[in-house]
């Protein structure tokens, strides 16, 4: 495939230095410098239309001011050829890009985006690269997005002062994530005197004490061409991107002397123990609430050889459940699940290998560093399966292959597995094409002591080896305010009246320059002329035998095969209905037939590279009262193995073990460990999914399974299961479901490509017809019709809020969903980046329509307000209905929606989207239809369908908070009639 590609040209401002062609991943990486700077350019050359562009600068902070962070927020807010405030988001108004953002690591900050329009592209390479070299770095924009103070009560001096800033509020949402402290602290003290020390993104107690002065030094040292590199992606020449490169930036620099990089750590000569709080916003029980971590500092990851090889021992030991060291920690009485940081940190230039447990007591640590310790030293005694050695090197190769792309684009992807190595002055060409090293793991693991040295000397022998206790403290946070507050004072003691005006001058000329508009002229933008007509529909075939129908989609999947067996949901009771997450988890979990668990396991890991089960609800597209669901055994596999893996989907429906019930035990206190960790990273989710629950019966549901009331149901059956009694009641209720679902009439859906897809259609059809006897007698999935208002306040241990706002509105159906669609878009553009972000402080907040369950939702994420938040939904409501408006923020809007719509899956995601959306009724047609109908869409409409479904008497709110902020919220509680639930 890469011999198509057209050959390496570089510009005449850089040297081509080599061309490496990956047949794996068909495509080909050429590397060039740029001669005057020594700015590196990777360019994988691809036959992709999505073309994808990031610049990363190695940023290295020695303080936890978060200098960095910062830096990627200001250096968006306006630049030399774009002096307009906030240029990036008014980009993502006006392109129909695929991906953009940027990325603060703990040694780099990137700038990425995508796109598969060419003109798009250029837009917004223009802008990043003036942004990123050329930035204003406006004053105001550091007080905006880093921190300032202000006085509590806008326009009184008299009143306290407070601390504001974006990154800030982001960070102190940060510290409400206890796996992200949990992290930070296990660096703190393995790296004692390098970057990785200091928390990159900024400590809430330090932000404050960065400097507009400090953060422009940091922007002239680290923000040079010298210390770039350039990665592109797709089917434009690297000559064009260079020629961009030159005119728009580079040009006006030359080379500097200094070479930035992390030094490496000084080594410990004896493991070190640390005991250290972690804040739990919660007067309840604090026991077995400890999380235990074990970590150590490996090699350097620029090193191929020591980054392969601690991949290698760190999936042996931890990959799956029948793994050594993941079995152990799984089924330790010591904690209530492995910690969230098991598995290998290999982004920075020291590696880290970690595993723990959560839900513990702190005087569980001497008998947890035994146990991990003991299963090491097993490994280096004994080895491990030469079979089991196998199947990590299949899984190594199976995600080598896979083209994914269903999250960020597939070069995207590629770009960011490479960037690690070019930050630390490696080969980034190495960790890409795997295919040699796995030839060389593969003759190396014929020697039985390989592993077992491996584990000896990267691990028993390694005295660079941290145990972090970290113990739930009620009084960190009230300490943490107290402190803050205390700072505060004492800086307002210190004011003189002098600083008290130029403190209010400060917040006016802040509020001034976010109320401005300026030219948008001067940025560029594509139009809705530029969007294309149709999108073309994915090609597929029925094939029918014996009652059975297969679908199968030709696709480029390099050589792997995606199989489903979807079925209709049947029809269950409310208990049920609650279990369906609990029984899809448990499903390829636990043993099959005369195979235990720890069997399975590693069958799956040397057959498939993954398979699962998932329930899956519907609306209507005419009515979001009528609901249907389908369940689904998924799996994926290399070609080779196609006939393995769907003998192993057929056992795992037909020889499905139900008499491990102390496995199913630890899988519920498992997915409960992850659910609970959840609230922080999804918050403006979650508190959306119970805000909208009593829109429609999907969207109870969805509360049910996936939101807050999942959690806490999660919870409440785990603290009973330690009776054996309730314990086997729920293992007779998974079976139960288990022979509901497998009684349905099944079909089938394949996805590979043209060199296999035809002989596993032969496979599929033959292997299942032979084995499914469905009972056309059975009731399918129904749900009681729902449509009711619910108030709600959700305490939870977080620092920060997160504030929701939902309306019933219509299906997708309905001639008034497009409209509905463009005005959540128009609402953030126009009305609440500015309030609830710029102004209010918040990380994010927005709105948007959801047509599957028949709701428009308001949020806010990471959010220091609340009261004052929920206000700004209303006047988001006022501001549409009673405000002039323009044109062109109409078509900001639209084009917003289409860049979402038109946003390209992977191979074999587009082929799933295209069979589910065809099953649940929304034909290639309807979809063309609403596309269309988002492109008609008026002002006039967003007016009428604003004034037609927000009615605020038909209002849902939910709110998660702190248990500290719902008490100082006071009679407001009462007022708004919020009823209080306790997660």
């Amino acid at each position: 495939m890469t011999q198509s590609l057209p050959a390496a040209v570089s510009h005449a401002a850089f040297r081509l230095l080599r061309s490496h062609e990956i047949e794996s991943l068909q495509l080909r990486v050429d590397q060039y410098e740029h001669l005057a700077t020594g700015a590196t350019h990777y360019h994988l050359a691809a036959e992709s239309s999505e073309n994808v562009f990031l610049v990363a600068l190695r940023t290295v902070p020695t303080d936890s001011t978060g200098v960095a962070h910062i830096l990627e927020h200001t250096a968006l807010c306006g630049s030399e050829r774009y002096p307009v405030r906030d240029p990036f988001f008014m980009m993502l108004r006006r392109s129909l890009n695929t991906f953009m953002n940027a990325f603060t690591s703990s040694d780099w900050t990137a700038y990425p985006f995508a796109s598969q329009n060419r003109k798009d592209f250029a837009n917004l390479l223009d802008v990043y690269l003036d942004a990123v070299f050329f930035s204003r770095l406006d004053p105001l924009d550091f007080a905006q997005e880093g921190h300032r103070v202000e006085f509590a009560e806008p326009g009184n001096p008299d009143s306290e002062l407070v601390f504001k800033g974006v990154v800030f509020n982001e960070m102190k949402g940060a510290r409400s994530s206890v796996p992200s402290t949990l992290w930070q602290t296990l660096c703190e003290h393995l790296f004692p005197t390098n970057t990785y020390h200091y928390d990159s993104g900024g400590d809430p107690e330090h932000i404050p004490d960065l400097s507009y002065a400090q953060l422009k030094a940091f922007y002239q040292s680290h923000y040079h061409p010298s210390n770039a590199i350039f990665m592109t992606f797709g089917d434009i020449p690297a000559h064009e991107h260079q020629a961009v490169f030159q005119e728009r930036a580079l040009a006006r620099f030359q080379r500097l002397s200094q070479r930035i990089d992390v030094p490496l750590e000084q080594r410990y000569s004896a493991p070190r123990r640390i005991e250290r709080p972690y804040a739990l916003d919660d007067s309840g029980d604090t026991a077995r609430k400890t999380h235990i971590v074990v970590g150590w500092l490996l090699g350097e990851s620029a090193d191929l050889q020591q980054l392969l090889e601690a991949q290698l021992l760190s999936s042996v030991l931890l990959d799956n459940s029948a793994s050594p060291l993941m079995q152990a920690l799984e089924t330790t009485t010591l904690g209530q699940a492995p910690s969230p940081l098991c598995g290998l940190e290999d982004s920075q230039r020291e590696m880290v290998f970690s595993c723990g447990i959560e839900g513990s007591e702190a005087a569980s640590a001497d008998a947890l560093e035994a146990l991990v310790l003991g299963v090491i030293e097993s490994v280096a005694t004994e080895g491990v399966p030469p079979a089991q050695l196998e199947a990590v090197l299949h899984q190594l190769e199976l995600h080598q292959r896979e083209i994914s792309g269903d999250g960020y684009p597939y070069g995207l992807q590629l770009i960011l597995q490479a960037l690690s190595p070019a930050t630390h002055h490696a080969d980034p060409v190495a960790v890409l094409d795997l295919d040699p090293v796995i030839a060389t793991l593969q003759e190396n693991i014929r020697d039985p002591e390989y592993i077992r040295n491996l584990a000896r000397r990267r691990l028993l022998d390694n005295p660079h080896r941290v145990t972090l206790i970290m113990t739930p403290d009620t009084e960190l946070s009230a300490r943490r305010l107290a402190r803050e507050a205390e700072r505060l004072a004492a800086l307002k003691s210190g004011m003189s009246e002098a600083d008290k005006q130029a403190t209010l001058e400060l917040a006016q000329k802040l509020e001034q320059r976010q109320q401005q508009v300026g030219d948008l002229s001067i940025l560029p933008k594509v139009t809705l002329a530029d969007v294309p007509a149709s999108l073309p529909e994915p090609e597929y075939r029925e094939h029918r035998q014996n009652g059975l129908t297969l679908t199968t989609y030709t696709q480029g999947t390099n050589g792997l095969v995606y199989q489903q067996l979807v079925s209709p949901l049947p029809a269950l009771d409310a208990t049920a209905t609650g279990l369906l997450p609990l029984y899809t988890r448990i499903l390829t979990e636990v043993g099959l037939g005369s195979e235990d668990y720890l069997a399975v396991q590693h069958r799956q890991a040397a057959t498939v590279g993954s398979i699962g089960a998932s329930a899956a609800l519907r609306g209507a597209i005419d009515d979001e009262q009528q609901v249907q669901g389908c369940f689904t055994l998924s799996s994926k596999a290399l070609a080779r193995n196609s006939e393995a893996q769907i003998a192993l989907m057929q056992d795992s429906l037909q020889r499905l073990r139900f008499d491990e019930s102390g496995r199913i035990r630890e899988l519920v206190a498992q997915a409960r460990a992850r659910r609970e960790q959840s609230v922080t990273g999804n918050g403006h989710g979650l508190a959306m999914t119970a805000a909208s629950a009593g829109m429609s019966p999907l969207a109870q549901i969805n509360h049910l399974h996936s939101g807050l009331e999942g959690i806490r149901s999660l919870k409440a059956l785990d603290d009973k299961l330690g009776s054996d009694s309730q314990l086997q009641d729920l293992v007779g209720r998974l079976r139960d479901i288990h022979s509901a679902v497998t009684a349905m009439q099944p079909q089938l859906l394949a996805i590979a490509d043209e060199h296999a897809i035809d002989a596993v259609s032969r496979q599929a059809l033959s292997a299942w017809g032979a084995s499914i006897h469905p009972d056309t007698s059975k009731a399918l999935f129904t749900a009681a019709p729902v449509r009711e208002a619910r108030r709600e306040l959700w305490i939870a241990n977080t620092q920060v809020n997160f504030c929701a706002r939902a309306y019933p509105t219509v299906p997708v159906g309905h001639p008034d969903a497009a409209a509905l669609t463009v005005l959540g878009g128009f609402m953030r553009n126009g009305f609440l980046h500015r309030s609830i972000r710029e102004q209010g402080g918040a990380y994010g907040g927005g709105a948007s329509q959801d047509s599957g369950i028949a709701a428009f939702r308001f949020y806010s994420y990471r959010d220091p307000r609340l009261l004052d938040t929920l206000a700004d939904f209303d006047r988001a409501i006022a501001w549409v209905l009673e405000t002039r408006h323009e044109d062109s923020a109409l078509e900001e809007a639209i084009l917003g929606v289409i860049g979402s719509l038109d946003k390209p899956a992977s191979p074999a995601g587009e082929a799933r989207q295209h069979f589910y959306q065809r099953m649940f009724g929304r034909s290639h047609e309807q979809r063309e239809a609403f596309r269309r109908a988002i492109l008609d869409v008026s002002l006039e409409d967003l007016r009428q369908v604003a004034q037609r479904y927000l009615d605020p008497a038909l209002a849902s709110t939910a709110v998660v908070t702190s248990r500290k902020q719902y008490e100082s919220l006071g009679s407001a509680v009462a007022e708004l009639g919020l009823q209080v639930e306790v997660l």
